[in-house]
């Protein structure tokens, strides 16, 4: 009860000094008022009315309330320090950010009604059930997941000691494919082997060895995703959501209520966030760091709390008045922009008019009419909606989106682990998908899935059909005699 009420005066401390200190016109910021009313309502429901846990609305909120409110009045307030222009060079437009905050509006009211709705839907509520009959192939499973991964981490010795060496703003060799074959894919095998060894210790009767040989293995598979997913390897959408599943896998008690994911997520979002992203984009290399660490240090100069909300790093609000921008000259893509995410597999040497991701092709747009100089942008859900179908868009993306986490919300409740975890990385990684754009935030969550689920559900079923092979081969050996 206490730490709710703290969260929620901490909320509201938090917009009264923001909206006190925000000078701007007055359209400007009652559209503001209204986007925050609108999420702290749901804020408040979150807290005190939703009686089941779900990560999924914690940082839903957490997100957009520093996307969404805080960074944008930060970056408005100091305008006039960059003569009405925002660091993505686009130049501040009143009906633009109205407009934008309406958009916003929308998505969360369609979202938060949605979302209540469809956990009344029994199709999407139903929980997962583990097999009892499972756990009698786990320990093969776990074994042949470590073999794997040793496989792997043979395979793409010099692939990982490439990327190690290689700074942030050199573009990898590899081409897009590889590269999400290797970090999306293979290199979640020691993780989903790291998540079966707690599903076989969850079981009840335990032989003594078995459990020696499984902490082996685990902490083997541990080793692996440590070689596979550090900093200096992976992006920090990447390693957030791994290490924070980990942590709920280990620790549960610690994430284990709305109220202490929330604070936890703000908590990450504001400290660790800006601290990862300079690690992850760090622009010497390994080598340098270990002969020179005060190098390292030097990244980290004048990224206050206050400067990392003026970067590029929280532009998810700008990018969405970017890409209105963006449909008055272009018009609506009517569903082509979204097909370079749902067909993120088919390479583009095969489909030579395969879109570009939306954050691109904004990114392009600012470069073409605003002198910027960067196209890698993010472009959130709420203007892959606009940017495709116009405010029907943002009612479709909105109601998907609920309709997802509601279905995962189900299988955070299953007792099968690889499904749970599945629906806990989800959660965190709801981060990443938010921020867009759609192409990146999909086919990340879909390698993950194939990496997981998918490849440890081939290895169980090969590991049956040769079991049941060896049974029948053995039944016929006896009948012979």
């Amino acid at each position: 009860m206490i730490g709710r009420l703290i969260l929620l005066l901490a909320y509201l401390g938090i917009s009264v000094v923001l909206f006190a200190t925000f000078a701007t016109d007055v359209w400007v910021w009652i559209s503001f008022f209204m986007s925050n009313l609108v999420l702290f309502v749901l804020f408040w429901w979150h807290l005190y009315q939703e009686r089941e846990y779900s990560p999924f609305i914690s940082v839903y909120i957490v997100f957009n309330f520093l996307f969404f409110i805080v960074s944008p009045l930060l970056q408005i307030g100091e305008l006039h320090l960059r003569n009405g222009v925002f660091p993505t060079k686009l130049t501040y437009r009143e009906d633009a950010i109205i407009f934008t905050n309406i958009l916003i509006i929308i998505f969360n009211l369609t979202f938060f009604s949605s979302y209540i709705f469809f956990k009344k839907v029994r199709i999407l509520k139903a929980i997962p059930k583990y097999s009892r009959k499972n756990y009698r192939n786990l320990p093969l499973t776990i074994l042949s997941l470590t073999l794997l991964s040793a496989l792997i981490f043979v395979s793409s010795y010099s692939f990982v000691q490439e990327e190690v060496s290689r700074p942030s703003w050199k573009s990898s060799s590899a081409s897009i494919g590889v590269l999400l074959l290797w970090k999306k894919v293979l290199f979640m095998v020691p993780f989903a082997g790291i998540i079966l060894c707690f599903q076989y210790f969850k079981k009840k009767k335990k032989l003594l060895s078995n459990i020696l040989i499984i902490g082996v293995l685990g902490l083997v598979l541990v080793t692996f995703l440590i070689w596979f997913k550090n900093p200096l390897t992976e992006k920090r959408n990447a390693l957030g959501p791994i290490y924070i599943s980990l942590i709920y896998l280990i620790v549960p008690a610690f994430l284990n209520s709305n109220t202490k994911t929330t604070l936890f997520m703000f908590f990450s979002m504001i400290i660790v966030f800006p601290l990862s992203s300079i690690l992850t984009h760090v622009t010497v290399t390994f080598r340098e760091i270990l002969i020179q660490p005060r190098v390292l240090l030097d990244q980290f100069e004048g990224y206050g709390i206050g400067e990392v909300f003026n970067t590029i790093h929280y532009d998810a609000f700008i990018n969405i008045t970017a890409t209105i921008d963006y449909v008055k000259y272009e018009g609506f893509a009517y569903g082509y922009q979204l097909l370079s995410g749902l067909l993120f597999f088919v390479p583009r040497s095969l489909w030579k008019s395969k879109p570009l991701s939306t954050g691109n092709q904004v990114g392009e747009h600012l470069i073409d009419y605003y002198g910027f100089n960067y196209s890698n942008l993010s472009n959130p859900l709420v203007s892959e909606g606009y940017v495709n179908f116009g405010i029907s868009g943002v009612f479709f993306m909105a109601l998907i989106l609920a309709m997802v986490c509601v279905k995962l919300l189900s299988w955070f409740k299953s007792d099968d682990y690889l499904k749970k975890m599945l629906g806990f990385y989800f959660a965190i990684h709801l981060l990443f998908l938010l921020r867009g754009d759609f192409a990146n935030g999909f086919s990340y969550y879909v390698g993950i899935f194939v990496g997981v689920l998918v490849l440890t559900r081939i290895i169980t079923f090969i590991i049956e059909q040769l079991l049941l092979n060896q049974r029948l081969w053995k039944l016929k050996q006896i009948k012979k005699m």
